[in-house]
């Protein structure tokens, strides 16, 4: 039995004949490659090599998940990066991202975030995961844009659970985290950097302390609560779900107030664009559709906006077409097509907020339905609104002063900032009442002196 096991052993000379025979074969194979083949040609046939084994012998898949995708924000990765700081405790790496921009608190808690490179790990169903936060700017340090994305690593045979179920799971645990998170954001745009940039939005203004009256208060109410439940009805009508409302009226009589109490309803982060610093229709396409989902996009002092109806049918001298395409600038037709074209479905749940003090120099393709649903004019002081004010900076209800006060008010105009600048000279209601009867009297003497005026230069 042993014998007959030596006996197929193959001979020495065997072993190195053989030997001699790969060698052969080897250096006539390097030859034909770097000979005869060209080197682009090599390199291909390598790296395929390289990746086919290192795919064979490596255990682990990677999901790559950038933050741009398609023109827009991708949402698989921003839904991470609402689920992820959840998961700041499984950190792996020795750093982690303390930011604060609460400006009114020195002292509050800061928010903790996910630097680059931090590795993150996550168990879903009995399954492990890590995930990574990478930049390219790493790469390239002279790269004027970050570009950011995540890996997700896992085993390969959970590749096909991760996909059919773990994405769907941090989506909608993105969605409950939105809902109910703390702070809100007002956001800006960074030409230079070309992004929004966020910071703490800490206006206190709700509809319970809103000058406002009742009813169109109650009415404003009802219809963005009809909005927000109504995702199935502006599905089955075949509409973007969306709305859109026009805020005018004379500075100072609480446009930004209902603004702020509009997003703590809702629950909405703020985006405000100053749309006169956006250069033509494309970048306003690019900049609006870096926007989130559950958000309001504001757009004040529309009148000065510089969106020209008549760029489009006005001109047909060649010098201006040259001017045109030296200076380009935001058409009405890009922002309407944003508002209410076939971009305008590009982010749900989105309110819209134009404001003005001038709503006759608006171009009335702005103002139909559909784009702008609900106009709501933001008048002088009331007797109504004027109780709601004392009620709020006074803490009364009630004085022997209102009944002149409110007669004043149907004589004179003021603004609800001008009365709450006199409210606030003084915590006493005497004091500031009698301020506020003399700073009206002043106004209408002033308007009476200044219609005289005008009357005798008519004359």
């Amino acid at each position: 039995m042993v014998s007959s096991f030596f006996t197929k052993i193959p001979s020495l000379s065997a072993i190195f004949s053989i030997y001699t025979s790969l060698s052969a074969f080897t250096i006539v194979f390097r030859t034909i490659l770097h000979e005869i083949l060209p080197a682009k040609i090599r390199h291909f046939i390598v790296s395929k090599f390289t990746d086919y084994f290192s795919s064979y012998f490596n255990p682990n898949f990677t999901f790559i998940i950038e933050e741009q995708s398609d023109y827009v924000t991708n949402q698989t990765f921003r839904a991470a990066q609402v689920y992820l700081p959840t998961l700041l405790t499984r950190i792996s790496t020795g750093s982690l991202l303390v930011s604060s921009s609460n400006l009114k608190d020195p002292m509050a808690k800061p928010k903790f975030g996910i630097p680059v490179k931090a590795k993150i790990t996550d168990d879903f169903e009995g399954i492990p995961l890590e995930w990574t936060l990478l930049s390219d700017r790493d790469n390239n340090p002279h790269q004027k844009y970050q570009k950011r994305y995540f890996h997700l690593t896992c085993k390969k045979e959970f590749r096909e659970k991760i996909m059919s179920d773990y994405f769907t799971y941090i989506a909608k645990s993105s969605v409950k985290l939105l809902t109910h998170r703390e702070n809100l954001n007002i956001n800006t745009y960074n030409s230079k950097c070309e992004r929004w940039e966020s910071a703490i939005f800490q206006h206190h203004t709700t509809f319970e302390t809103l000058a406002m009256e009742p009813e169109l208060k109650n009415t404003l109410i009802r219809d963005l609560d009809a909005f927000s439940s109504g995702k199935d009805f502006y599905k089955s009508v075949g509409r973007a779900w969306k709305r859109g409302y026009l805020l005018y009226g004379p500075p100072g009589t609480g446009k930004s107030s209902l603004v702020a109490a509009i997003a703590n309803h809702m629950n909405f982060n703020i985006y405000d664009l100053q749309i006169q610093s956006v250069k033509h229709d494309e970048m306003l396409r690019q900049i609006l559709t870096m926007t989130e989902n559950r958000s309001i996009l504001l757009m004040e002092d529309l009148d000065c906006s510089g969106a020209d109806a008549r760029d489009e049918d006005k001109e047909d001298d060649e010098n201006q077409d040259m001017k045109k395409k030296k200076d380009p600038k935001v058409t009405l037709s890009g922002l309407l097509n944003f508002v209410d074209g076939l971009w305008s479905s590009c982010v749900e749940e989105r309110i819209i907020i134009f404001t003005t003090n001038h709503k006759e120099k608006l171009d009335p393709a702005l103002l139909r339905p559909g784009r702008m649903d609900v106009h709501i004019l933001m008048d002088y002081c009331t007797p109504v609104v004027f109780k709601k004010l004392a009620a709020l900076y006074l803490e009364t209800e009630d004085h022997n002063l209102f009944e002149p006060l409110e007669k004043m008010f149907l004589e004179v105009k003021a603004t609800p900032a001008e009365i709450t600048e006199q409210l606030m000279a003084s915590k006493n209601p005497d004091v500031a009442l009698k301020g506020l009867i003399e700073f009206l009297e002043r106004k209408k003497m002033t308007k009476e002196s200044v219609d005289f005026d005008i009357k005798e230069a008519e004359a």
